[in-house]
Parts: C-alpha cells; structure tokens; sequence
C-alpha cells in the first residue's frame, strides 16, 4: 500500500513537471527572423505594385489632375511605408525573441517604439505630400 502511494506521488509530479514544461514557447531561432525578412520584403514588394497601379489609374480616371495624381502618390508611399513599418517590426520582434529573457522585454519595447515613430513619420509624409 506504501509502494503504491509513492507510485502515484511519483507519477503526480512527472505530470506536473511535464505539464509546466510544455506551456514553454521555443525561442526563434536564425531562420524564423530570416523568413519574417522574406515576408515583409515581399510584402513591400506587393505594396509597390499596387501602388504602381493606383497611380496610373489616378492618371487615366482624374485626366490627369495634378490634386487626385498628388493624393494617388501621398496614399502609394504612406501604404509603402506602414507596410515597410509592419514588416520591420515583424522582423525586429523576431529578433527579439533569440535573445536571453533578461534582454528579450528591451528589445520588445525598443522594437515597438520603432514602429510608433515609423507610422508618426509614414503618416506626417502623407500630409505633406497632400497639401
């Protein structure tokens, strides 16, 4: 009966060492940072072509008014560069999360103020190109 008490003891805490273990997310390694880099560049990629053709059509549909080509640009480069923003603090994030956890809060916290002053300048270019 004794034997048998410490079995279950014994297989309670393996449980629960097993269980606390597996709620642990695996760091990033080298190739989750390089394919978040893959991704934003062709999110961006993707970003100036439709640009491109938001353009042309401002072109073609407003006969070439010069107030409706200058907000079809001010839109094209302000969507570039959130998107550029989005994939540079995708990337940075990832990073992030290949260092040790003493340093990993930091550089979440350096990458996020990044991305503020990225969309804060995205957006102050997209005024002063409208005007």
């Amino acid at each position: 009966m004794e034997f048998q008490k410490m079995s279950w003891a014994g297989v309670a805490a393996l449980m629960l060492i097993a269980a606390c273990h597996s709620h642990k997310t695996p760091q990033a390694t080298a190739q989750d940072v390089e394919a978040a880099k893959q991704e934003a560049q062709h999110a961006v990629e993707q970003a100036r072509i439709e640009a491109t053709k938001d353009v042309k059509s401002a072109l073609k549909t407003g006969s070439g008014n010069p107030r409706e080509v200058a907000l079809a640009k001010a839109t094209a480069a302000y969507d570039i560069a959130m998107i550029k923003a989005e994939g540079d603090h995708q990337v940075a994030t990832e990073k992030c999360q290949t260092l040790q956890a003493s340093m990993m809060q930091a550089c979440k916290d350096q990458a996020d103020t990044a991305y503020e002053a990225a969309k804060a300048s995205a957006k102050a270019a997209r005024t002063a190109r409208q005007q």
